[in-house]
């Protein structure tokens, strides 16, 4: 075993309330329920900037001026095109591949061009990761469509990052309304501090492996139904509640059974998540726009009855379900659009572990047995 600091040397399950680093890329207080980048407070930034000029700030640690974001936002279009071997990759994967498996896969394979990551600038990094960011709607948009055998629609260089992948969805140049809203909610995802895919970006980059890797590692990580997967869940939930009145048994039978009530709780946040916040306020007005309130008003009543039973409230995933499903996205995006957003934190997130780095790792408690004698193979039962 390493060498213990006494001082430090906690075992606490999944690392809860474990300082595991430093950062200056984004702050939680999850007792006020607060959530700023670099600084400025989400619901600024959530009604300022859009989800170009957020990466920006994330990835450069400054606001841009205006000639900083218009060739900032003019380098990701550049890079959002695909490879033709990349394209051919995609229309092999079976029917039955999810989203989040291919984007996976097709990440990883694009680091065939990589350099070497020991010998590689930062600047080289930097724009490997900025061509992973544009080219993340592109793999889910395409393979979206083959999936459902449709064609792929190539990149338009003249919409923005948000209107872009709305476009290659579906081929047609979205409502602004529509497109303002996926915007909103790439900023709102786009960062949260030393979460479990930023966590596990940082790791992989601490043994100086490859941009790809690490945003592979991510998306991975980011998978999950804990995590990045959390709000197909809760759209399958309210699929199953299906009208206000059962919100009430639904909660009951959940609770006694010692289930998850999905979308409602947070490991920091022991209050409102403020991204939530934002998210129902969208969520509220494209329902009613719709004049599809069901889900939304099933919210609604959630939100009193866990408030007044567990004390906990919604998170970011409640309302992003409520309101992709009234952008008629269909929930298997749900995840891929959370990586698509995130990407721009990994990238933060990777160039400071690039510029500050340790190998993270962490030790463990060994509960197992010791000391076994040892039977030869022939004389095991």
């Amino acid at each position: 075993m390493g060498k213990v600091n006494k001082k430090l040397n906690v075992k606490v399950k999944g690392l809860e309330g474990v300082i595991a680093g430093q950062t200056n890329i984004s702050y939680i207080d999850g007792i006020k329920g607060k959530l700023f980048y670099r600084g400025y407070s989400i619901e600024d930034i959530a009604q300022n900037c859009s989800f170009e000029e957020t990466s920006y700030l994330l990835i450069y640690g400054k606001l841009p001026n205006k000639t900083e974001l218009k060739n900032f936002a003019e380098k990701l279009k550049r890079k959002r095109s695909l490879p033709q071997h990349t394209i051919k990759m995609l229309h092999t994967f079976t029917k039955n591949m999810n989203s989040m498996e291919a984007l996976r896969t097709v990440v990883s394979s694009l680091s065939s061009n990589d350099k070497d990551p020991r010998v590689s600038s930062y600047n080289e990094k930097l724009d490997i990761g900025l061509s992973i960011i544009a080219k993340m709607p592109t793999i889910v948009a395409y393979h979206y469509r083959i999936k459902n055998s449709l064609d792929p629609i190539p990149p338009n260089s003249k919409l923005s990052h948000a209107e872009n992948f709305l476009y290659m969805l579906t081929g047609k140049i979205p409502e602004s309304e529509g497109a303002e809203v996926l915007d909103k909610d790439f900023v709102l995802h786009a960062e949260h501090g030393f979460n479990a895919s930023s966590f596990s970006v940082r790791v992989t980059v601490s043994t100086l492996s490859d941009v790809h890797s690490a945003y592979t590692t991510g998306i991975g990580t980011l998978k999950g139904p804990l995590h990045g997967g959390a709000a197909t869940e809760v759209l399958l939930m309210l699929k199953s509640i299906k009208k206000p009145e059962n919100v009430t048994s639904y909660v009951d039978k959940i609770l006694l059974s010692h289930g998850r009530v999905m979308g409602y709780g947070h490991r920091i946040y022991k209050t409102y998540d403020p991204r939530a916040k934002i998210l129902k306020k969208m969520a509220e007005k494209l329902s009613i726009k719709n004049n599809n309130t069901t889900f939304f008003e099933i919210g609604q009543k959630l939100e009193v009855i866990m408030s007044d039973k567990k004390k906990i409230y919604p998170n970011v995933d409640f309302y992003s379900a409520i309101v992709y499903h009234n952008l008629n996205l269909t929930h298997e995006l749900y995840s891929p659009i959370f990586a698509i957003a995130r990407s721009s934190g990994w990238l933060a997130h990777i160039l400071e572990q690039y510029t500050n780095n340790r190998l993270i790792r962490p030790l463990e408690e060994y509960t197992g047995s010791m000391n076994l004698k040892f039977i030869p193979i022939s004389k095991r039962k």
